[in-house]
């Protein structure tokens, strides 16, 4: 399984299924919140995706096929701004949770120093925190493919330094209102206190979306 998930702006508005802005924060370390990562203007709504493969071998010759296919070419105005799209190649390193069919999902992008065990350490303990209330399936994916763009880029989009690699991962929750309630309490849970810091808070880039497209439950 290889998460290819992307962040980037639409050129349109659509009435529903864009990102809760309200949820998606404006973050105080310049350049590290979701909207500047991919350079949005006023207006403009922040889309988040991913794509899952059995592994990279077919991801990438899907994408060779993709490039070839003359019906993948635009016809006109693309519904997205491609040069500010930023994407990139994960290996899942943690998955917990049955799964189904979800009305919100939090997505974060994120730098880290530290081991994957570490990592997944970390993400075991959250996630232990987020299936107690309410979350059906939490993902967490470690960067393996992640390339320089010409305008952005998931590196710059957290200010990743040298050494540092970008993980990548979402919460799929049955509605908003089941977040915000597991939200509320998670500074008093004494187990998410213990949980040793496996990445920059203070560069991640986080936001909550509502599902357009579900392509497991469609």
């Amino acid at each position: 399984m290889r998460p290819f998930p992307s962040v980037h702006p639409p050129t349109y508005t659509p009435a529903d299924g864009c990102p809760d802005r309200g949820s998606s924060p404006d973050c105080r370390i310049s350049g590290s919140d979701m909207k500047r990562a991919v350079q949005a203007e006023p207006g403009e709504h922040i889309v988040f995706s991913w794509v899952r493969w059995p592994d990279k071998a077919t991801c990438d010759a899907a994408s060779e096929k993709l490039m070839a296919d003359e019906r993948m070419q635009p016809e006109g105005a693309m519904p997205f701004n491609p040069q500010r799209m930023i994407y990139g190649g994960y290996q899942p390193v943690y998955e917990g949770g049955d799964g189904g069919g979800f009305g919100y999902v939090d997505g974060i992008v994120a730098p880290t120093s530290s081991d994957q065990a570490a990592f997944v350490d970390h993400a075991q303990r959250l996630s232990a925190y987020f299936l107690k209330k309410g979350a059906s399936r939490i993902v967490d994916g470690w960067g393996t493919d992640v390339p320089d763009g010409k305008v952005t880029d998931f590196k710059r989009a957290v200010a990743a330094e040298d050494g540092e690699t970008v993980i990548f991962g979402w919460v799929e929750w049955p509605n908003k209102a089941t977040r915000d309630a597991a939200f509320a309490g998670m500074m008093d849970d004494p187990d998410v206190q213990a949980a040793p810091p496996a990445f920059d808070m203070q560069r991640a880039i986080f936001g909550g979306f509502v599902p357009m497209l579900d392509t497991d439950h469609s």
